[in-house]
């Protein structure tokens, strides 16, 4: 078990209590016990971080200073991690002790893997069970495609990637170092895009070709069920450091930049531009063809239908939840908003002529 003294110095964060202290793991403020680690991040937890039973909090300079001066029965053999930013320390711990129950996977080819000869495996990979790899595929050092999962014909997957079962990666998908694919994401279908031939007599959506590929950057972690669609003639691409969750869907020729998190139910439609460092609420939305400035966030169920120029803006657009015969009224009222503007523009018109 890692010692207080040893964890300060590998997480670079100053200590404040027994230095011989060890912990077992983290846990959070209301269940921690004397032998764990729970982090205060947010000053409304102040209270509950004072109460807790855990050996450890990881807190921030003005944090520290509160719970010294506010002292529980908890805290006379309490330890303090002191970090500039909490959350961010807390997640690196979790990190390490998570490797103790995080399972290994050792080298080596499951004898139900179909690979094509083609394919370059580095000897030090570990492909799972009824694993298709197609023609031209190459993957890097330790990469690991586990069971079920689908990666067609001249794809790359950098070093130290992680797929987890039943992922589909169409062909010429390019994946970047220590990526990490959930199970049952797709990536590279088909861009949703067809022309319409219509007339009087019939007629149908020609689909257009989406020739383009997806390109997925290092440090990547794309969620469980989410969609990524190759480009139609140019790429899909996600920039490094980016976090995408659940159920997202990425349309074609799409770009995000680098160290964004896209939260559940998102949706970016095709040839939306996003930047570098934003937040993307979970179900929000985005028309085409934008552009997104940098550091922009969207908070969860907005739609987005012009660009955004200004780095740094935070946009909402949800109404708040209210009892239904009440949004039934209001409901009413902006049906006929059109005709109150009309009748308060004809009283303004009235007034200028009365005076």
């Amino acid at each position: 078990m890692p010692t207080a003294i040893e964890l300060a110095e590998q997480f670079q964060a100053s200590l404040v209590g027994e230095a011989s202290h060890s912990f077992t793991g983290l846990a959070p403020l209301e269940r921690g016990q004397p032998d764990q680690i729970s982090f205060l991040s947010n000053p409304l937890y102040r209270q509950q971080a004072s109460d807790s039973a855990a050996g450890a909090l990881i807190v921030s300079q003005s944090d520290l200073e509160f719970l010294q001066a506010n002292p529980s029965v908890n805290s006379a053999k309490r330890v303090y991690f002191v970090s500039k930013n909490p959350y961010a320390t807390f997640a690196r711990m979790a990190q390490h002790f998570a490797k103790v129950s995080t399972p290994t996977y050792p080298a080596g080819i499951h004898p139900s893997a179909v690979i094509d000869s083609t394919a370059i495996v580095p000897v030090s990979c570990h492909i799972g069970p009824f694993v298709q790899i197609g023609a031209g595929v190459k993957l890097g050092e330790r990469v690991v495609i586990l069971g079920n999962s689908s990666i067609a014909r001249d794809c790359v997957i950098a070093s130290d990637s992680l797929i987890y079962p039943s992922t589909s990666i169409y062909y010429s998908t390019q994946i970047g170092e220590r990526c990490i694919i959930h199970s049952g994401a797709v990536i590279g279908a088909d861009g949703f895009g067809f022309a319409s031939d219509f007339s009087g007599a019939g007629g149908e959506w020609v689909k257009i070709p989406q020739t383009g590929r997806v390109v997925i950057g290092n440090d990547v972690e794309v969620g469980a069920s989410t969609t990524i669609d190759r480009g139609a003639m140019s790429d899909t691409v996600i920039g490094a450091g980016t976090k995408i969750d659940n159920q997202v869907q990425i349309a074609h020729n799409v770009v995000i930049g680098s160290c964004c998190v896209v939260a559940g139910c998102a949706a970016i439609s095709g040839s939306t531009k996003i930047g570098n460092f934003c937040i993307i609420g979970g179900a929000s939305n985005f028309a085409g063809h934008l552009t997104i400035a940098d550091r922009t966030t969207v908070s969860g169920n907005t739609s987005i239908i012009r660009s955004i120029t200004e780095p740094g803006q935070h946009f909402t657009g949800v109404y708040p939840s209210m009892p239904h015969s009440a949004w039934e009224k209001n409901a009413a009222i902006l049906r006929g908003l059109d005709k109150i503007r009309q009748r308060l523009r004809l009283l303004d018109k009235n007034k200028t002529t009365e005076s």
